[in-house]
């Protein structure tokens, strides 16, 4: 079961890492922070000059907007699938367990819950 987890856990990195990738290839753009632009998904649970906390959640079927977030890790809280759009139009479909934890390199993402349950994860985000 750990094995399985890990697994998921290497997958979703490796296809958010893909996204960032490709974006931070493409020049990138602003710098549009989630908590402004989509507050119904994403709520500061803590920051200070090092780190912001954020709570993320969605319900079935439910999407953001194109955003970015620097360096972070992200804790899942839920089992889920989540679609990542890259500023460039590409999209990758990643499932991920709940208790799964994953770093990404910052950039750009227009997430999407594909699921048929809310997905909840906290994302703490480096500052230095």
């Amino acid at each position: 079961m750990k094995r399985t987890a890990i697994g998921t856990t290497l997958i979703l990195t490796g296809a958010i890492a893909w996204g960032i990738a490709a974006h931070a290839q493409s020049g990138g753009a602003a710098k549009i922070d989630p908590v402004k632009v989509d507050p119904k998904h994403y709520k500061v649970e803590f920051e200070n000059e090092s780190v912001r906390v954020l709570r993320i959640h969605y319900g079935p079927g439910e999407k953001s907007v194109m955003h970015f977030h620097p360096n972070n890790v992200a804790v899942y809280l839920t089992d889920g699938t989540v679609r990542m759009g890259t500023p460039g139009g590409k999209s990758v479909d990643a499932p991920f367990k709940a208790k799964g934890v994953a770093w990404a390199a910052a950039g750009d993402h227009l997430p999407q819950n594909i699921g048929s349950q809310p997905m909840e994860v906290v994302v703490v985000e480096m500052k230095k």
